[in-house]
């Protein structure tokens, strides 16, 4: 895949920021973050993506990061705890986006657009394909709830910003999509991105073009240039508040 600079600051950094706490490291910070705990994140989620979760121990996780591993334990009790704060990582922000853009007055066709953009930079531009793990069977244990609902919420969000965006269709006709029926086209294929980066396929404004996508998919035919106009005005002004605090 060939690498790209986002047009836009980030809208949330995955990985939880907090205070440091633990036994010294054996050696200098070799990995991005500004915390041990980051550090653990960011080394797990490589293991993770390239070794697999099976494969990868905790050991290994605190010899990427320079610690011991009894080190380790002060930051997450077990190996599922950090995998499960990895694959919260990976919607929180984007559940957040969708609950403040349900209140913003654009049109939906806008406010879909732009959800769709910022949650494909998430998954698209960030340093490890984390969604590829989604369907593992690991994270059908009950110790992935939080994940799940999470992930459900935004699913709902995308569903009824789906629906808003096909009420206002007019005329409908037989190619008009069957939202009813198929209410989930846009989650689905927003969530396709980390397949396409696991094959080394995509474009660097991929994101951009799945969201245009997402809307085409829906049946909407209005002015292109206006809506990413205006879908990408509100995507930056939510990661500027974001970025401000």
């Amino acid at each position: 895949m060939v690498a790209h600079v986002s047009a836009l600051p980030a809208w949330e950094d995955r990985h939880v920021r907090t205070p440091s706490s633990g036994r010294p490291r054996l050696q200098r910070r070799k990995r991005p973050g500004a915390t041990a705990r980051d550090e653990v994140l960011d080394a797990a989620a490589e293991l993770f993506t390239t070794l697999g979760v099976a494969a990868t121990s905790t050991r290994q996780i605190a010899e990427a990061v320079g610690i011991r591993q009894a080190s380790l334990y002060h930051h997450f009790r077990t190996k599922n705890d950090i995998l499960a704060t990895l694959l919260s990582g990976t919607v929180e922000s984007s559940l957040q986006a969708a609950q403040q853009l349900g209140g913003r007055p654009e049109p939906p066709v806008v406010l879909l657009h732009a959800l769709s953009y910022l949650d494909c930079r998430l998954l698209w531009d960030s340093p490890w394909n984390l969604g590829i793990l989604y369907l593992l069977p690991e994270v059908r244990d009950p110790h992935f709830d939080d994940f799940h609902r999470q992930r459900t919420e935004l699913r709902k969000a995308y569903q009824d910003l789906s629906h808003r965006v096909i009420a206002g269709l007019s005329p409908t006709g037989p190619d008009t999509l069957d939202v009813g029926i198929d209410e989930d086209a846009v989650f689905r294929l927003v969530e396709s991105l980390p397949n396409l980066r696991a094959d080394g396929l995509g474009a660097p404004d991929q994101p951009a073009r799945t969201a245009d996508l997402a809307i085409h998919l829906l049946g909407w035919r209005g002015d292109w240039a206006a809506l990413r106009t205006a879908s990408m005005a509100v995507a930056a002004e939510m990661a500027r508040d974001r970025a401000a605090g």
